[in-house]
């Protein structure tokens, strides 16, 4: 399972942990026999299509495909991570996380509430001092002068950090202590050396995590000086590469936004906010990373990625396309905004306002056509050579996207301008991209529905001998089949939501899941699900002897076989004529 959290205290607190109550208090839930049916939270729908399964506590809807567990719920609904689900879970059982589990303190960390509760409380001093303090008025004409009014400032807790040494420390450290405040990165200064305020003289931005909590802050220098901007460094919280400034406004205002817009800056998410775009978040001055675009792609499968004009937006542009590249899994969408030369998004809105900004949004470019057009500015495709070039300059970047349907797209449309077919490098297809839904009209095959009834009873594992004695056989799909059996052998408690979150994160679980998100239908009862399970043994038996047979006949006729072979032949059409196919 996923993270250093214990496997046995996972089971313990999904033991402990009824999925309809985790979700009734978010989706309202009425019974239709077995289970509960609601709407479902992750997409719009008219007709409920969303069921949870009290028995297996694993939830599925029909209409998109969601699935899972309590865990995964929680992940999905909130946009946690599994550690931070798993301490909620706990918490509502009454379960204390154990330091095993990775704790900060069992790293040789900081515990991190204390973290929080000083970040907070440095956030509500700062805020004080932009009230009241007799050196603000600098700071307040400042964002004045810039057009933020005063609401959008309380509304994202801005504020003041006097240009005093140790004013900060002087208001915390009494009752925190000048360790925590450096843990925090709130101090600097040598280890050895009495620490002084890390942000002096600053208009400061706190930054806030999905849940709304303070983890760092970033400071805007006011009149001249170095560095204009300042964040605070790495801690147990914060990590500047992979937060997003802004996340909670959007989240507060969309639970399922559209759309991001991904812009560079602070005032950028303020000024777009205060027009009444609030669906914009920045990076922390550093360029985007593969964490930015999967804690984005986590909100929503939209991103419009925003940049200046000039030369260097271009070549930021470039760079970030060579990053996000390996993200663009199938149903992603990624779009490119250049804004007019010396513009930025905090300019630019305040000059054309909210509907002429959106429909600069809605021009950007997808991510495909500025791949094509920038293949084509470094060739001559109207030569062989620059046709021959353009070709081997297109196979690296096919090859960071992840094999799917969008990557052979994007190869077609490469092929087209190269005059023949691109082939990206052979690699294995994602289990999710790979082996999804059976096409309409075809029955799935019957190691793949064996793998469906085992997930929705895996206790049959070991209640059906049969199951073990076509192991041996070589079927497509077996290779997994024999891994889920070995899998549920490992559970203490043989059930659907321990079995997903045992295969978290794997590429089995990626094919599991896969499975589970199809239209197929489990039995109502284990023994519907067994004795499906039993005919299916039989037919998988079947199978491998029509199999033998036609090896044994393959290079030879009935007259040419030995004794030996000729009793393989009949016991095996003996065996064929006892058994159902």
């Amino acid at each position: 399972m996923s993270g250093r959290i214990p496997d046995d205290f996972i089971d313990a607190v999904l033991a402990r942990t009824d999925i309809a109550d985790v979700i009734g208090t978010r989706v309202p839930l009425r019974r239709s026999g077995r289970e509960l049916i609601g709407r479902c939270p992750f997409h719009e729908e008219k007709t409920p299509s969303f069921t949870v399964s009290p028995q297996k506590q694993f939830y599925h809807c029909f209409g998109c495909g969601a699935h899972g567990t309590a865990i995964g719920f929680l992940m999905a609904i909130d946009r946690l991570d599994f550690r931070e689900a798993i301490t909620e879970l706990a918490q509502r059982a009454g379960m204390p996380l154990p330091e095993a589990a990775g704790s900060a303190q069992a790293r040789g960390g900081p515990p991190l509430a204390p973290l929080y509760e000083v970040l907070s409380a440095a956030s509500a001093f700062y805020q004080k001092q932009l009230r009241r303090h007799p050196a603000a008025g600098s700071a307040v004409d400042y964002l004045k002068n810039r057009g933020l009014t005063g609401a959008t400032a309380a509304r994202f807790h801005l504020g003041f950090a006097p240009d005093e040494w140790d004013s900060l420390k002087r208001a915390l450290a009494p009752r925190y202590g000048e360790t925590l405040l450096r843990q925090a990165g709130l101090l600097t200064g040598d280890d050895d050396r009495r620490g002084y305020d890390r942000f002096r003289g600053r208009i400061v931005f706190p930054i806030e995590d999905r849940r709304g909590r303070v983890i760092g802050f970033g400071g805007r220098i006011i009149g001249a000086g170095e560095p204009k901007y300042l964040n605070s460094p790495e801690t147990p919280v914060f990590h500047k590469g992979r937060e997003l400034y802004g996340l909670p406004n959007v989240l507060q205002h969309a639970r399922n936004p559209d759309a991001l817009l991904v812009v560079e800056g602070y005032m950028d998410v303020l000024m777009l906010a205060q027009h009444g775009i609030d669906t914009a978040v920045a990076v922390l001055g550093t360029a985007l990373t593969a964490e930015h675009l999967r804690a984005a792609f986590r909100i929503t499968p939209r991103l419009v990625l925003c940049f200046d004009g000039d030369a260097a937006g271009r070549r930021a542009a470039e760079r970030a396309v060579d990053t996000a590249l390996a993200e663009l899994t199938d149903g992603r969408e990624l779009r490119l905004l250049f804004l007019p030369q010396g513009e930025d998004p905090d300019s630019l809105v305040r000059r054309i306002g909210r509907d002429a900004f959106l429909a600069q949004v809605g021009t950007a470019m997808p991510v495909s056509q500025y791949l094509l057009h920038r293949l084509e500015q470094q060739v001559d495709i109207g030569s062989t050579e620059g046709r021959a070039r353009l070709s081997a300059l297109a196979r690296p970047l096919l090859d960071k996207l992840p094999a799917g349907l969008y990557r052979d797209l994007l190869a077609e449309d490469i092929g087209r301008l190269v005059g023949r077919p691109i082939t990206p490098a052979a690699g294995v297809r994602p289990a999710l991209a790979a082996r999804g839904r059976p096409r309409p009209g075809r029955r799935p095959s019957l190691v793949r529905r064996a793998i469906l009834l085992l997930a929705h009873y895996p206790q049959l594992a070991a209640e059906l001998d049969v199951l073990h004695t076509v192991q041996g056989i070589d079927r497509p799909g077996m290779d997994l089949l024999r891994r889920l059996l070995d899998a549920i052998a490992q559970l203490r408690q043989p059930r659907l939501d321990h079995l997903i979150e045992l295969w978290r994160d794997s590429d089995d679980g990626a094919m599991l899941s896969r499975i589970l998100a199809s239209t197929e239908l489990a039995p109502d009862t284990p023994d519907q699900a067994a004795q499906e399970l039993r005919q299916i043994a039989a037919g998988l038996l079947a199978q491998a002897r029509r199999a033998q047979l036609r090896t044994l006949l393959r290079d030879a006729s009935p007259s040419q076989l030995d004794p030996k072979q000729k009793a393989e032949v009949l016991a095996l059409l003996n065996q064929r004529r006892q058994t159902p196919t």
